[in-house]
């Protein structure tokens, strides 16, 4: 039985597919209404400015402006908006990032249509559920691995395939301290070289969006 009080939906994906079918799937339960789409982030906060939303279903990864980006631009004008993250990626760091910034909640775009409803649902309803492959992410991470910017900045350095020279010269600093760094962030990722510390950055989402 459909609510007396549809939940309004704002969607922003860069993506024409994905948000034509998101519209699909939103037009077949009376529950929901989509009452915008956007391509990009800014147009998301602007559509949100206009439409004022029940929900956001927020890519991370789009032009212009980032998902990240208008989560902050959306909370800092409309603090009890409540966006729910949207990618294709279930990287750990990628989810903490989202929710730090505010995100409420956090979907991977394969998620079924089932279980679409039942997080937006319970988002609307003040909740904040997390897919159970996602709590699982988020549950095996150690508190004391998280890189600081400065790791993240060397590694995203080595990645591109500079020595540990070459990195300090970019950064500005000595190549003793960037050896300093690959030493911490090899131990904090429990990575057995370089190499094997990139993949796992790659793989958790550490890089960012």
């Amino acid at each position: 039985m459909a609510s007396a009080s549809p939940i309004r939906v704002l969607v922003a994906d860069d993506h024409p597919l994905i948000r034509e079918g998101l519209a699909a799937v939103f037009a077949s339960n009376d529950n929901f209404v989509l009452v915008a789409e956007a391509g990009d982030g800014r147009q998301a906060v602007e559509l949100y400015r206009q439409h004022r939303p029940d929900i956001v279903l927020m890519d991370l990864q789009m032009p212009v402006m980032n998902g990240a980006q208008a989560i902050t631009a959306i909370l800092a004008l409309h603090p009890e908006a409540r966006i729910v993250a949207l990618t294709t990626y279930g990287g750990d760091a990628q989810v903490a990032r989202a929710l730090r910034l505010g995100a409420v909640s956090y979907l991977l775009k394969n998620t079924v249509r089932k279980e679409l409803f039942s997080c937006l649902t319970t988002v609307h309803a003040g909740g904040r559920p997390l897919p159970p492959e996602v709590a699982v992410k988020l549950a095996a991470r150690p508190a004391c691995d998280a890189l600081s910017a400065r790791e993240v900045e060397v590694l995203r350095l080595v990645a591109k395939g500079n020595s540990n020279r070459r990195a300090s010269l970019l950064l500005g600093v000595t190549e003793d301290t960037v050896k300093g760094h690959m030493k911490s962030i090899l131990s904090k990722l429990a990575a057995n070289d370089r190499t094997h510390a990139v993949m796992i950055a790659i793989n958790r989402g550490i890089f960012g969006v």
